[in-house]
């Protein structure tokens, strides 16, 4: 089987700016082709029916002079001035006719005019009279020219009615897009509201109908999200009170390996509750942070030292950052946790100014993961774990302003596998403070 060629790149000097994509530039580009056809079309036919009616016209005129030369001629009257057998500058075709014994006329140039002929036959010679056709030119280049400039002026005007008639409609998208991308940015209460959807008796176009199903999308979001929320939180509190009655207990319990495995378990559902307790703050954004000036080095350090993991800290340039000790702390903790559970060693930390990273040499994150971010309850294949970790890491970054991003590089700072990017934001250090 054949293998597909691959798709050849237009060069630079051919690709179209981006804004000939747009709905507006494509709209205008139609109005005025199908115009500048219309334009055209009528202009044609105007031309050639007001061009047929004067020629018609100017050869009836020549042929009823002609009809009364022939008849001077053969009078044997002298001829007129515009007449004469054989004059000079009678078209040879027209003279080939007459002298066939047919009359006939042509329109043609005769010392610097133009001239409708008529010729026909007198004792084998030819018979000609000429008009002066110079009104009949002017009569038809004068509505030429009316055609055009009425075909341009008919052009813009429909371009700029049918120009603000589309911008109308795409400024409707846009904000429905607008709408729709904070929606997915996590603004639930964000709505286009558009007038036509509110009043039911106002007729409703494809851009109102799409707006108003956004709306409903998003409250139907909206609604569902607060409801798994309003649960995750009740879930949580509730299980506090048993959960503080189970490590009472287990702390009674005689030593041995069923109260080890009792007590493991209990910490581990603590842990759960809590950060269901957490997420549910998070997602309320109820969370306010306590900024102070920290030195990001040492802070890595006690984390680490904190995790009781074997993590390497690299300092490639030290630096002091205003943010939220406790919660950088747990976004760091987090990230250490997680690449020591589901990576592989060595797992290194290194501090690059702003920028901390997080890397191990395991099989790296999941696809989903890095398509859509973290995602609670669900990890890859039979990996242990709730996916809550680098939830609460992702919330918490966004609560103190930092950016958090994950890859898979093929040569990250641990030799491959999972690279947790974050950085964070920008403020000058007090004196005394390292320089990043």
């Amino acid at each position: 089987m054949r293998a597909p060629r691959p798709r050849r790149r237009r060069p630079g000097w051919l690709r179209l700016p981006r804004w000939t994509a747009t709905l507006t530039w494509k709209a205008a580009l139609f109005i005025t082709v199908m115009c500048c056809a219309l334009a055209a079309l009528l202009g044609a036919l105007v031309h050639a029916a007001v061009t047929a009616q004067t020629v018609s016209q100017s050869r009836e005129k020549a042929l009823g002079k002609l009809t009364e030369v022939t008849e001077a001629y053969e009078a044997g009257e002298p001829l007129p001035p515009y007449a004469g057998v054989d004059p000079p500058g009678l078209p040879g075709s027209l003279r080939e006719l007459a002298v066939g014994g047919e009359r006939g006329t042509m329109v043609s140039t005769f010392q610097d005019r133009p001239i409708m002929w008529a010729a026909g036959p007198a004792d084998g010679r030819a018979l000609a009279v000429y008009i002066d056709y110079s009104l009949s030119v002017r009569t038809i280049t004068g509505l030429d020219r009316a055609i055009v400039g009425s075909s341009v002026l008919a052009i813009g005007a429909t371009l700029l009615v049918g120009a603000f008639a589309v911008t109308r409609v795409t400024r409707r998208l846009h904000l429905t897009a607008q709408v729709a991308r904070r929606i997915s940015a996590g603004d639930l209460d964000a709505r286009v509201r558009d007038p036509r959807t509110e009043d039911p008796t106002r007729p409703q176009d494809e851009v109102a109908t799409v707006s108003a199903a956004l709306d409903t999308m998003a409250s139907s979001l909206q609604r569902k999200l607060l409801s798994e929320q309003r649960f995750t939180a009740d879930v949580a509190h509730e299980l506090r009170t048993p959960l503080t009655g189970l490590t009472a207990a287990a702390e009674l319990l005689p030593e041995g390996r069923p109260a080890e495995l009792v007590r493991d378990r209990v910490r581990t559902m603590r842990s759960l509750t809590e950060d269901l307790l957490e997420i549910s703050r998070l997602d309320a954004g109820s969370e306010r942070v306590d900024l102070d000036v920290h030195e990001l080095g040492p802070l890595a350090g006690r984390v680490v030292r904190a995790s009781g993991t074997d993590t390497e800290v690299r300092i490639v340039r030290d630096t002091c950052v205003e943010t939220d000790r406790r919660r950088l702390e747990r976004v760091l903790g987090n990230l250490i946790a997680n690449a020591h559970q589901h990576g592989r060693a060595p797992v290194v930390l290194t501090v690059d100014g702003r920028v901390v990273t997080v890397a191990d040499a395991g099989p790296g994150y999941p696809a989903y993961l890095l398509e859509h971010g973290p995602a609670r309850f669900r990890t890859e294949g039979g990996s242990k774990g709730h996916g809550l970790g680098l939830t609460i890491a992702a919330g918490q970054s966004a609560v103190i302003g930092a950016v958090l991003r994950f890859s898979n590089p093929a040569d990250g700072p641990a030799g491959g596998g999972a690279v947790a990017r974050l950085e964070l934001p920008a403020s000058p250090p007090p004196p005394g403070c390292p320089q990043a």
